[in-house]
């Protein structure tokens, strides 16, 4: 029951929320509590998880609505283990840090985030469609209000174009979960447990797979979002106070990255190799794109939203490359960037939070005033731009590696795709850097030299982020042992021989 405890926790931690909300103190005391409860339960599941397994473990599941075939079933492979115990600590830390700086409508908001927590949880750990896309579309309410509530002067514009998007996608994703429910078997037979799914996948026709994929890559592409999904993010990012920010980027996105890998790639093998070339231009495109304009950026927020749209690519790259350094560099991508673009958000909002200045022309001379800011932010900022020794690197480096083995039927090769998603690590050092220097070099600005440097609850949250960089960076052999196994699995059935001839 581990897996459901880890969906009730933040849903019964909202009551005592309730209860104490006329006392902000205890509201925060209460949410702080609540999320380090879940990251302890997720710690113990990855303790209690078997390495070495590429199937499901502590498999959950109890018939939900069964005139529909739908069931309340959750499970963990190793790919979902490592990004729901990201979730998690994501979760606590952003609660953290708003205990400091959110002082208007607390209870509101620690609620909104516990509910957002349910959402993020959830979807990494359903086995059913029809659970998933609750979970998937849980995940947007309670964003939609920390931006359009806590966000800066455009939140209004920013959350409704970030809805809009959204819930496009998930449309779009209804309309094919209906029809993989109508495809999966005779009335009275259907159902939408993917593990069902996958053992009757035979069923599905090869014109259903290819437009059934494309309706559930496009909800994927704009969650991610890939390149030309992506305009929601700027906007998004920008608005949203730091713990949307951290939470968005650390783990929002990455429901777009492993709705690909656990649904899309097992259920449809063709629709995958039909499309696969397009999303390939596509992930390239976005790279490069991403990284050309977060160039030109003048304000640090943005700068750091555009570096995702460029990370994410290569999320895409490697997963539709089908081999086995590709994938796993996508999973690891995943995880890292969700470790380094959550810090590097919660070290902007830390800046701004003193300064309340994010343009980078008005920035200038921290490191002189605040060493162990400085250190924190270099150790993000050189992780984000792939220094080897960090855990940026690692994930784009399997990324190239599996794109230079791309090797499709027809077409352009690794050949072309590696080299030129290649100049994504290159421009990345040339922005990151650039801003590094403006931001943190140079005379110091009077306008915020006697500002202090980290506080204690600032530390707290920076140095298990910080931590993680090196340690993943340096040591990523246990975390690739555990997502391994299952990684092959996936791999495995996107590719199956069978389905070639299929494709025209």
């Amino acid at each position: 029951m581990l897996l459901t405890a880890l969906v009730l926790i933040p849903a019964l931690g909202i009551l005592p929320i309730l209860l104490a909300s006329r006392s902000a103190a205890a509201v925060r005391v209460i949410a702080v509590a609540v999320t380090l409860l879940e990251l302890a339960v997720s710690l113990l599941v990855a303790a209690r998880f078997t390495v070495g397994e590429a199937g499901f473990q502590m498999v959950e599941s109890v018939p939900w609505l069964p005139s529909l075939g739908v069931r309340y079933e959750l499970g963990i492979d190793g790919i979902s283990l490592t990004l729901l115990v990201m979730t998690t600590l994501l979760t606590f830390i952003s609660v953290l840090y708003s205990t400091k700086v959110i002082t208007t409508r607390v209870t509101e908001f620690m609620i909104a985030f516990l509910l957002l927590e349910i959402g993020m949880v959830g979807v990494f750990m359903a086995l059913d469609l029809f659970l998933f896309y609750v979970f998937f579309e849980l995940m947007l309410i309670p964003m939609y209000l920390i931006i359009g509530i806590w966000g800066g002067p455009r939140r209004v514009y920013s959350t409704l174009k970030f809805v809009l998007f959204t819930l496009a996608g998930s449309l779009l994703m209804l309309v094919a979960i209906v029809a993989v429910y109508l495809a999966s078997g005779p009335e009275g037979g259907r159902t939408l447990s993917l593990v069902d799914l996958i053992a009757g996948r035979g069923r599905f026709s090869a014109d259903f797979q290819v437009w059934v994929f494309l309706a559930f890559a496009l909800a994927f592409a704009i969650k991610l979002p890939m390149f030309p999904f992506h305009t929601w993010l700027p906007d998004a990012h920008v608005e949203a106070p730091t713990a949307g920010s951290i939470i968005l980027a650390g783990v929002m996105l990455k429901a777009g990255g492993y709705g690909f890998i656990r649904f899309a790639l097992p259920l449809f093998p063709i629709g995958v190799q039909a499309w696969l070339p397009v999303i390939i231009t596509l992930s390239v495109i976005g790279i490069l794109y991403g990284a050309v304009v977060a160039m030109v950026q003048k304000d640090m927020k943005k700068l750091v939203a555009y570096s995702s749209v460029a990370h994410m690519g290569f999320v895409t790259l490697g997963i539709f490359v089908l081999n086995e350094q590709g994938m796993m560099g996508a999973v690891l991508q995943m995880l890292n960037h969700g470790i380094v673009t959550g810090g590097l958000f919660l070290f902007v909002g830390i800046q701004y939070e003193k300064t309340h200045r994010r343009l980078i022309a008005e920035l200038g001379g921290l490191a002189n005033r605040w060493p162990l800011y400085t250190t924190c932010f270099a150790v993000f900022t050189f992780a984000s731009l792939g220094l080897p020794g960090l855990n940026g690197f690692v994930g784009e480096f399997l990324v190239l590696l599996g794109a230079f083995r791309f090797a499709p039927p027809t077409g352009l090769g690794g050949s072309f795709w590696g080299p030129v998603a290649a100049l994504g690590v290159i421009l990345a050092a040339v922005y990151m850097l650039w801003m590094f220097q403006r931001v943190m070099l140079g005379p110091v600005r009077e306008a915020y030299a006697k500002l202090p440097d980290l506080s204690p609850i600032e530390m707290a949250c920076a140095v298990p982020l910080v931590v993680l960089t090196v340690v993943l960076g340096v040591f990523p052999q246990p975390v690739i042992a555990v997502i391994e196994p299952s990684l092959k699995h996936v791999l495995a059935l996107a590719t199956d021989p069978s389905i070639q001839v299929a494709v025209r």
